[in-house]
């Protein structure tokens, strides 16, 4: 595991996202933050920026936003010149990324760029285009590796999403109606 933008928050407040929906999701990090015990905090301290592992024979880097930074997007949208500058010094097959909770497999160069979107908090938008949604399903995403040849395989899976929401309701959360409201109900996975 690697460290991403929401453990700086619980740890030292950073804050996790900027735009609209900033000041309900710091509130709710803030009581998540008050949720944690010292082992907990341990735990998350102890995460380092960037893990790599070997799948198969193929190196695969593990990073939250990009190799510069946990808060770096990479999107299929995100331009080559971008992504080249992201990736300045990477050698591994493949860069395993989240940031965004939105799955994605691009090929750059000669790194295949996997974001697993996210079993927790899959984005059915991005926050950056204003207002949050979740889709009702959990993502992930399977690398794997044969003779030298990697391929990823992006899954998602459903769950009882509304027994999910049901538990964030009675947690004591702040906005934890808003959250909620925030989950598409209709797409299917």
């Amino acid at each position: 595991m690697v460290s991403g933008n929401w453990d700086a928050w619980l740890l030292d407040r950073v804050p996790p996202l900027p735009g609209p929906v900033a000041d309900k999701l710091g509130e709710q990090a803030e009581w998540w933050s008050e949720q944690l015990g010292d082992e907990e905090r341990r735990f998350l301290g102890n995460l380092a920026p960037q893990l790599e592992v070997a799948v198969d024979g193929a190196s695969v880097l593990c990073v939250h936003g990009s190799p510069r930074s946990a808060t770096e997007d990479i999107f299929a949208t995100t331009p080559d010149a971008e992504v080249s500058e992201m990736l300045d010094g990477v050698q591994q097959q493949v860069l395993a990324a989240g940031h965004t909770h939105i799955q994605l497999h691009r090929q750059h160069g000669s790194t295949l760029i996997v974001n697993p979107g996210s079993v927790g908090l899959p984005f059915y938008n991005s926050p950056a285009d204003g207002e949050i949604f979740m889709s009702p399903w959990a993502e992930y995403a399977i690398v794997t590796a044969v003779d030298g040849q990697v391929s990823t395989e992006l899954r998602r899976a459903p769950y009882e999403v509304e027994a999910f929401l049901e538990l964030a309701r009675e947690s004591g959360m702040p906005h934890a109606h808003w959250w909620t409201d925030c989950w598409v109900k209709d797409a299917q996975a």
